[in-house]
């Protein structure tokens, strides 16, 4: 009989806010890579029926062009949604003593509101005027007027 493998499957898939604002640093080669923190919250009732939340603090990484927005566009209190994969690194610290961390790869990072610029430049406009419907946005969700969802049950005959 021929010797299972273990699939190599590494996914992550987590949401969360910003809780320290994102470091920008150079590799020796000039790669951008930025880390921060997020914070993911999950709301549980306990054995006497009482809601608790429990805080899972996490370390993030994002390489290049990703690292890049990341500055741009992330401060303390953002919401994201991050695609990545987790990964360990170790490394000595000048006392020789050793240090390690897992943290989450980023490969891919939503962000689940508007940047902070466009804030901004909306609030100097002395002329602008509250629109009836939120204008979209292409750095946050699109809104979609439920017309528009279609499942597939318009044939449907029962």
């Amino acid at each position: 009989m021929a010797e299972l493998k273990m699939p190599d499957i590494n996914n992550v898939l987590i949401a969360g806010n910003v809780t320290q604002a994102p470091v920008l640093r150079r590799t020796t080669n000039g790669t951008p890579v930025a880390n921060f923190y997020i914070a993911s919250n999950r709301k549980y009732r306990d054995n006497s029926g009482i809601w608790r939340e429990n805080v899972c603090h996490v370390g993030v990484v994002a390489w290049h062009k990703l690292a890049e927005t990341c500055i741009d566009s992330l401060k303390v209190g953002s919401s994201v949604l991050i695609d990545g994969e987790m990964q360990s690194r170790t490394w000595k610290t000048e006392d020789g003593s050793s240090r390690s961390i897992v943290e989450i790869r980023a490969r891919r990072i939503q962000f689940l509101e508007p940047s902070a610029t466009k804030d901004v430049e909306e609030v100097k406009t002395p002329e602008a005027t509250t629109p009836e419907k939120p204008q979209p946005d292409d750095t946050a969700f699109q809104l979609i007027e439920p017309t528009d969802f279609d499942f597939g049950y318009q044939d449907l005959k029962i």
